[in-house]
């Protein structure tokens, strides 16, 4: 196995190798891997489960170099016995290490650290809640945090282009330009995380893919974190499609606001049926967002309570 990972900061490569490159040198020892630093990034190959644990360890190191000015012994011993105990601290996994340097996303209250924990924890993950409450922003940010850790190979952000009020036939451009309104929201989440241009790279090497609902039948994945977004607006009958196109070593991760569906009235939703059918099932996780845990500006809050209050009124 071989992981390439990128140096965040040229500025800090001596502080991050050490003294004669020793901090390099006690991985590559202590892991038994074979580490090359060149072009901006070091290459660490060997053994799948070496390979992970060395890169556990860079990764902590240039964590550790955005707000200390070097590196302490100490520091990298322990990370080094963290890593042979395969330990992961609590602290770490509340952490959802994104690209961007300047960037760490920190679950908000209980309600939020339930769901990290959850989409952490299970292959298969539900997050119901109004709007503001960080479903889809979450989401996002933890399949980000996976595939720095190189724990996935690629993200599939998918949302279904349910048309309000409007033919997608009757919009202007090709099918991507027809669709894009739809999947802007995952990209919004994704510009927070990385810069424009690694956005762009990730998207052209299919490590990073936006699709409609409707473009996922037939497909498996595996290695991967695949979000459906506004689940709400799925059928039943799409929703299994969904569902059944997990493979192996991955995250699946649904989310949706229940109280509220574009379908067609009188249509069910995929979403509602779901959360239903599989409440019992092992290795899926259910969590449920309310107003306390929206995260948008606190009028947002304000404004879901009142149209709670008078759900009759606006339907």
């Amino acid at each position: 196995m071989e992981i390439t990972i990128p140096i965040e900061n040229l500025s800090r490569r001596d502080a991050l190798f050490g003294t004669g490159d020793r901090n390099l040198r006690l991985v590559r020892a202590a892991f038994e891997v074979r580490l090359t630093a060149r072009d901006g990034a070091i290459r660490i190959s060997g053994p799948a489960e070496a390979v992970q644990k060395a890169t556990q360890v860079i990764e902590e190191l240039q964590r550790a170099l955005r707000t200390e000015s070097c590196l302490r012994d100490e520091e990298l011993e322990e990370l080094i016995s963290r890593a042979e105990a395969d330990r992961v601290s609590p602290a770490d996994e509340r952490i959802l290490d994104v690209f961007l340097p300047s960037v760490v996303v920190t679950p908000k209250g209980e309600g939020q650290q339930a769901y990290a924990d959850a989409i952490l924890g299970n292959d298969l993950t539900f997050c119901a809640g109004p709007a503001g409450t960080g479903k889809t922003y979450l989401a996002v940010a933890a399949s980000v945090s996976l595939l720095k850790r190189h724990r996935i190979k690629r993200i599939v952000l998918v949302r279904p282009a349910v048309e309000a009020g409007e033919k997608l036939g009757y919009l202007p451009g090709d099918l991507q330009a027809k669709v894009n309104p739809y999947l802007r929201p995952l990209y919004d989440a994704m510009h927070d995380m990385m810069s424009f241009d690694q956005l762009k790279r990730f998207m052209q090497n299919d490590i990073i893919e936006v699709v409609p609902l409707a473009f996922m039948r037939g497909r498996t994945l595996n290695n991967a974190a695949i979000i459906l977004d506004e689940a709400q607006n799925a059928t039943p009958t799409q929703m299994l499609m969904f569902l059944t196109r997990l493979g192996h070593e991955s995250k699946m991760i649904v989310t949706g606001d229940d109280s509220q569906s574009d379908l067609r009235e009188g249509s069910p939703s995929g979403f509602v049926d779901a959360l239903v059918r599989l409440r019992d099932v092992e290795g899926a996780s259910i969590v449920r967002l309310t107003k306390q845990d929206i995260v948008r500006h606190p009028l947002v809050q304000r404004v879901v309570e009142v149209y709670a209050d008078r759900a009759d009124d606006v339907r």
